[in-house]
């Protein structure tokens, strides 16, 4: 048995799986939630397949054939390959894949400062926390926090947890990347100081599904931080659906150099401010960011936009405490854009909301102080 300090050892890419058994612990399959146990097959130097119990001395090992985490009651097996632990495949999510891989959107300043005003916390003030990242997507804020000392499982249903998994290397002993659908979580219930998901359950076919689920995830006295689209005024919002039943259609081969147009639209001032409040693309001063946010916006099948109220309500029925709405990175002097904002005028704007789980919470699950070590190699 592998204790809590040790990292599991073999990968098929670089001898070792340098996964942190403390995270690994918390996993749970995604279909009935029992933990898993951790199977590494081998091949011996007679090239017969072995999986019987793995010695501490990696150099024992042999070449490692597979991994992946077994479920004892079931059956079922889940692989883990480049350092991600596989539940799920991409479905509904594949453009997140395209688009995360294709283009280098962590900015390490600007991801703090962005990490801030949609959780309320301060990443500098984490270290040590257990946290869910409910969409990590390329691993941005993953990383982010890793690097400031708290522990993190990242979740993500694209192929973009290949470049969260890349992203994060060098924090590895504190981060967890698994290709997970949110709907079907696989991760402890009542385990995690802090779960947030920005900008990643609208696009869902569920999104109130979604929210119950990290919600549940939430331990007693914990928070939880949610970013959604804002939903605009009737004829915006049926513009934009319109332009989206044609682009969410189109191959990727025409749809990126629209987005690429766009991204030239989003760099002319004036325009760039005035015309993005009828039809949606970003004028962020980045190029790289311009065009992966227009492709954000138009490629994914789902999207939906919610309300101040609607978000809300859902913290209220889950049991939380505490709840606030969390105010835009722009505006904050009561002008004419927290106006436009509040009124639901600002195209691609969202809908932030931050809550805590009551202390007097109970889980019908192992929470994440529990001793017990769930996963061993067999």
């Amino acid at each position: 048995m592998i204790t809590s300090s040790q990292a599991v050892q073999p990968d098929l890419e670089s001898g070792t799986l340098d996964l942190p058994n403390d995270l690994l612990d918390l996993l749970r399959d995604p279909v009935d939630e029992q933990p898993l146990r951790l199977s590494v097959g081998t091949m011996t130097q007679a090239n017969t397949q072995n999986d019987s119990p793995v010695p501490s001395n990696s150099d024992a090992l042999g070449h490692v054939e597979s991994v992946s985490l077994f479920n004892e009651r079931t059956g079922a097996r889940y692989a883990i390959r480049g350092g991600v632990v596989r539940f799920a495949g991409e479905a509904y999510a594949a453009s997140f894949g395209r688009q995360w891989n294709r283009y280098d959107v962590a900015r390490p300043e600007e991801d703090a400062v962005v990490f801030q005003v949609k959780t309320g916390q301060d990443p500098t003030a984490l270290s040590g926390w257990l946290c869910l990242d409910g969409g990590c997507g390329g691993g941005r804020y993953t990383r982010l926090l890793a690097e400031r000392g708290a522990r993190v499982i990242g979740l993500d249903l694209s192929t973009a947890v290949d470049k969260a998994a890349a992203l994060t290397r060098d924090h590895r002993q504190r981060v967890l990347i698994a290709q997970a659908d949110l709907l079907h979580p696989p991760v402890a219930r009542e385990a995690f100081d802090l779960v947030f998901s920005l900008g990643v359950l609208h696009h869902t076919p569920d999104p109130r599904a979604g929210f119950a689920q990290l919600a549940a995830r939430v331990k007693p006295g914990g928070l939880l931080a949610v970013w959604l689209y804002r939903r605009n005024t009737l004829p915006q919002e049926w513009l934009n659906s319109g332009l989206r039943a044609v682009t969410t259609r189109l191959p990727a081969q025409i749809l990126e150099p629209f987005c690429i147009a766009l991204g030239v639209l989003g760099s002319i001032p004036l325009i760039n401010r005035v015309l993005n409040k009828v039809v949606n693309f970003s004028n962020h001063p980045d190029w790289t960011l311009r065009v992966c946010d227009n492709f954000d916006w138009y490629a994914p099948k789902y999207q939906s936009h919610h309300t101040p109220e609607e978000l809300q309500s859902w913290f209220e029925s889950e049991g939380f405490e505490a709840i606030e709405e969390l105010p835009p990175q722009k505006g904050g002097g009561g002008g004419l854009y927290d106006w436009a904002h509040r009124h639901g005028l600002i195209i691609g704007s969202g809908v932030n909301v931050v809550g805590r789980k009551p202390l007097e919470s109970h889980a019908t699950a192992t929470p994440s102080h529990s001793k017990t070590n769930l996963c061993t190699i067999f």
